[in-house]
């Protein structure tokens, strides 16, 4: 399946001063100084002496200096499938499309896995069954059965939008996780697209929000998809 018909996502809302937000966390920590006056004397001039720091710090695992910036990302198109998997993820909000009060009115939207796709008989299969569950759920609907009750026979490919807030040490910990070619398709593509959207705004990052393999320079998955040596090699 072409990645442009999965997840679309869009950054909605991250901190102005993000860079000096993390800086006056950093600095806070090594000076004497009030973190207000830090940031106040801080410039954009100074841009570059701001990420050798910020980058010694997060390099020597000081984490909690960036989680002071949050960010949001208005994300809609993925399955209910991705979902479930994205809501696993810790100290991350989430506002999401509810089955419960949002009734379907004719036939539902969803999503085809790629390995599917690729099958035409298949495809055409999924179809059809797609079809016969939006019949049957408006059959429950129309004879009084709550939409609450009657989502019980809507699947996991069901599309669904959401609004998703997490801080910045979180988006890594997510990115390093889920941009590994292990994980699956649809969530990938979904966190490469978040990545790319704070990217846009924040360049800096992009060293950042990578698979994890990249970050530590093995990979420590029990099974490997030999992008990089594993651990037990590097040992």
């Amino acid at each position: 399946m072409p990645e442009d018909k999965y997840a679309c996502v869009r950054l909605i809302s991250k901190p102005q001063n993000l860079l000096k937000t993390i800086y006056t966390a950093c600095r806070t920590c090594y000076s004497a100084d009030s973190p207000l006056n830090i940031f106040d004397c801080e410039s954009a001039q100074d841009k570059e002496k701001m990420l050798k720091l910020i980058n010694r710090v997060i390099s020597s695992g000081h984490y909690s200096t960036i989680e002071h910036v949050q960010v949001s990302f208005a994300i809609s198109n993925i399955s209910r499938a991705c979902s479930h998997q994205l809501v696993r993820h810790r100290h991350v909000s989430f506002s999401q499309k509810s089955q419960r009060y949002v009734k379907e009115k004719g036939q539902f939207d969803y999503l085809i896995p790629d390995t599917i796709e690729r099958n035409p008989e298949l495809k055409e299969k999924f179809d059809n069954f797609m079809s016969e569950i939006s019949k049957f759920y408006l059959e429950l609907t129309e004879n009084g059965i709550p939409a609450e009750d009657a989502r019980a026979v809507l699947p996991n490919a069901a599309s669904t939008s959401m609004v998703v807030s997490m801080n910045l040490r979180e988006l890594i910990h997510l990115a390093n996780l889920r941009l590994c070619t292990r994980a699956q398709t649809e969530i990938r593509i979904l966190i490469k697209r978040m990545c790319e959207e704070l990217v846009k705004e924040e360049e800096w990052l992009k060293d950042y929000l990578v698979p994890k393999c990249e970050r530590l320079g093995y990979c420590d998955e029990d099974k490997s998809c030999g992008r990089k040596p594993t651990k037990e090699q590097i040992l």
